[in-house]
């Protein structure tokens, strides 16, 4: 364990350095989040609703991060090491490719966390408060981050440099970005659009989460769970499988 904790720590020391996950993961999320409350403040969601805007918007907000970890910081993180050649040299030490993922998600993880905090200390300015559970939306917001960083995990497990990593955390991360619920609502995308994106496991996270917050009835939240539980035992196999050390 304490490998494992030296190897974290240099990692988020260089990471702190690079400064573009404190920017995308922490920094963006909470923006987002202020420019909401200067613009809706304590508004409700719509007339006659029984919690504001803001409340509705928590959890959206809070996948930024989780968006910004798994789609793009993850994978480039992993196949920065590739196309530095540290890979090549941690190959011949004890160290498996379940240690390198390990670590690398370990550090995500804590950014998310990070996030979340921020983003509930500064929604006590517009007074938002927790509707549902809090355990269901902890449960909510942890499975949509592991499945999302699982993805980011494969993607930089397997890809053979930073460019060809670059390019397909982009194919990903955008259009989640934009149309699983994180900047643009849901509800106002057409009908056809809703389906398609549906299919998304980022945005049947997030309306899990909403749904959680707002102590909306969840209706059957099996199948969204298995799909997101089968797709990180999935991702993360692979990964693993199909590591490349260089």
């Amino acid at each position: 364990m304490k490998r494992f904790f030296t190897f974290l720590k240099t990692e988020l020391k260089l990471s702190l350095r690079d400064m573009n996950m404190p920017i995308f993961a922490v920094i963006m999320p909470l923006v987002i989040f202020i420019i909401l409350g200067v613009i809706y403040g304590t508004k409700s969601a719509y007339d006659g609703a029984g919690y504001t805007f803001m409340e509705q918007s928590f959890g959206a907000v809070s996948a930024v991060a989780i968006c910004a970890s798994g789609l793009m910081g993850l994978p480039l993180a992993v196949s920065g090491l590739r196309e530095l050649k540290i890979l090549k040299r941690l190959r011949v030490t004890p160290v498996s490719p379940v240690f390198i993922l390990g670590v690398e998600l370990t550090m995500y993880i804590v950014y998310c966390a990070v996030s979340i905090l921020t983003l509930s200390v500064a929604a006590l300015l517009w007074g938002v408060r927790l509707h549902g559970s809090l355990l269901a939306f902890l449960g909510s917001w942890a499975l949509t981050m592991l499945s999302t960083l699982s993805v980011g995990m494969l993607v930089g497990g397997v890809a053979k440099d930073t460019k060809q990593a670059s390019v397909i955390a982009s194919i990903l991360y955008f259009p989640m970005l934009v149309f699983s619920g994180t900047t643009l609502p849901i509800e106002v995308m057409p009908k056809a659009m809703q389906k398609i994106v549906s299919l998304f496991p980022l945005t049947q996270g997030i309306t899990m989460m909403k749904n959680a917050f707002l102590g909306i009835g969840m209706g059957s939240a099996l199948l969204p769970v298995c799909v997101m539980l089968g797709l990180t035992a999935l991702c993360a196999g692979l990964s693993i499988r199909f590591f490349r050390w260089e």
